[in-house]
């Protein structure tokens, strides 16, 4: 007898269904999220059990590694790409469970990639230098917008990195303006502190593979940048096509079409969030030092604003990088923006 499982997990427990070949319920329980206790719950029908299937959902680490550890072939379920039989007038964990388990059984499951352990932590260090770069950036606009509604005119980001308390007092002579910039100035200095110890760390502890060194030669993509895109993209051949590789990256539109007119949208925040930034942050740097991408974005920016624009730049990177990953080429700025 051949046994097909699902865990439908939650934050504090989890629930395991096993169904045999003909989606009889052998087994169903509501466990907490202690390994010990979903190990033994398993343990009697290990040997005949087929796989089991994990939802892909925020804490999933724990319970994967400890199922995979215990030799248990583990499957993980893209939630985002999963449709619930639409004939069903109730569902809940249980029939979750068992519908995760029947997708596996028919071979219609979707599956997330499952992240090597060994490589996850350094690339969720990195997740969290990518925070607090938003949240730096984020403290440096509201100083330029303090300035900009106070002063009729907005600093540029290097004036506001100079800043000191003294020049600021200077410039905003109302005290609860001049404490509420000093007060993003504080803060974007411990940003910066903390932004350079994770970098160092990061470096410290993993090296650009040889298949990506080839991502220094893209115009934007730096060392922690290029970090950045190996831990998240993983290995690139998982990705059968190109338009494959730039719908993860989110920079595909998701809408949907019927004789030519728009029915509606898809789900425009599937894919790895963490790559669609790391392409952006590529596309401001290209943009900036490459006279070829700056004329690219430039007639982007004439005929849309520059957010469009820059996301244009940004799936081209994404693009080009799959083909440089794929072909272990260098990048030719020529080929991409000409």
């Amino acid at each position: 007898m051949k046994l097909y499982g699902g865990i439908d997990l939650h934050s504090n427990n989890n629930v395991v269904a096993l169904l045999d070949e003909e989606d009889r319920v052998v087994l169903r329980a509501r466990l907490a999220n202690e390994a010990a206790g979903v190990l033994a719950a398993l343990a009697p029908y290990r040997e005949a059990i087929v796989g089991l299937v994990v939802e892909s959902t925020y804490n999933w680490y724990w319970l994967v590694d400890a199922l995979m550890e215990a030799g248990y072939r583990v499957h993980l379920a893209n939630t985002a790409a999963i449709v619930q039989y639409s004939g069903l007038k109730y569902s809940d964990d249980d029939s979750d469970a068992r519908w995760l388990a029947k997708l596996l059984r028919l071979g219609l499951l979707p599956e997330g990639y499952i992240y090597p352990k060994e490589d996850r932590a350094v690339r969720d260090l990195l997740r969290r230098r990518m925070r607090l770069v938003q949240q730096h950036t984020a403290n440096l606009l509201a100083v330029q917008n303090l300035f900009a509604r106070n002063r009729g005119k907005s600093l540029s980001a290097n004036e506001v990195r100079r800043l000191t308390p003294e020049a600021v007092s200077g410039l905003l002579p109302d005290p609860n303006q001049a404490l509420a910039v000093q007060s993003n100035l504080l803060v974007m200095r411990a940003q910066d502190v903390a932004i350079d110890l994770l970098e160092r760390e990061a470096l410290a502890q993993v090296k650009l593979r040889p298949a990506y060194r080839h991502l220094l030669t893209v115009n934007g993509i730096g060392t922690v940048l290029g970090l950045t895109i190996m831990l998240e993209t993983g290995p690139v051949a998982r990705f059968s096509q190109v338009g494959h590789y730039a719908s993860y990256c989110r920079c595909v539109g998701s809408e949907h079409l019927s004789n030519g007119k728009r029915k509606g949208h898809g789900n425009t925040k599937s894919g790895n969030k963490y790559l669609a930034w790391a392409y952006l942050e590529a596309a401001n740097f290209a943009v900036r030092y490459n006279a070829t991408v700056k004329r690219y974005y430039q007639r982007k920016r004439a005929k849309t604003n520059g957010v469009v624009a820059i996301k244009t730049v940004a799936h081209k990177l994404a693009r080009a990088c799959y083909y440089i990953l794929r072909d272990g080429t260098d990048f030719a700025v020529s080929r991409a923006f000409g």
